[in-house]
């Protein structure tokens, strides 16, 4: 077997950077390209939110490629212009494979979007994401989960892979999405079920 050359490498991380959540991607409304049919509520929300139903969907596209759906699950109380003061999870399926490091590493650069944080917050934040966020493969799914009250716990495939409660972080972290504040305002539209 011929060993991943170096450049091969840099471009699979650059592809990774480009895709994950970056302003330039084009969020397509479920109504257009998601299956027919009603996915059925993830493992993880039976104990810790059985009222959940699925609020909306949306498609997340890098040059007419899809890079995965994003699902928003919530209890009938949730009001999208206050999502950090209620229980929700957003699930995203993945259609292709990127690493997690880039993962991470996108998600802090996104929530600077949303609002500002320091250097150490930073620090503290991407440490939590790279444990929280593996490589991922097409159809894997990760997963967060959040208590209205501050608190997070992330999965990958259904199994826990980190918890944090900072009620600064999950704010941000979610708004990648859910702020008005996103570079992509068509997803967030299409998760809060408001087109």
């Amino acid at each position: 077997m011929t060993a991943p050359q170096p450049c091969a490498r840099r471009q699979a991380l650059a592809w990774g950077v480009a895709c994950v959540l970056t302003p330039t991607l084009i969020a397509m409304p479920n109504a257009l390209h998601a299956a027919p049919s009603t996915p059925a509520p993830p493992a993880e929300l039976r104990s810790a939110l059985p009222a959940a139903r699925l609020v909306g969907t949306g498609v997340l596209r890098f040059f007419g490629l899809r890079v995965y759906e994003g699902r928003l699950w919530a209890g009938p109380e949730f009001q999208p212009e206050a999502y950090e003061r209620h229980p929700f999870a957003l699930e995203l399926v993945y259609d292709r494979k990127l690493e997690g490091l880039a993962i991470a590493e996108r998600s802090i650069a996104e929530m600077r979007r949303v609002g500002s944080f320091t250097d150490a917050q930073s620090r503290q934040w991407l440490t939590l994401m790279k444990q929280a966020f593996p490589d991922v493969q097409a159809q894997d799914r990760l997963l967060g989960l959040h208590d209205g009250q501050g608190e997070v716990r992330f999965f990958h495939n259904g199994q826990q892979t980190a918890q944090l409660r900072d009620a600064e972080y999950t704010r941000l972290f979610f708004g990648i999405w859910l702020s008005p504040q996103t570079s992509a305002p068509a997803m967030r539209t299409s998760l809060l079920g408001l087109g």
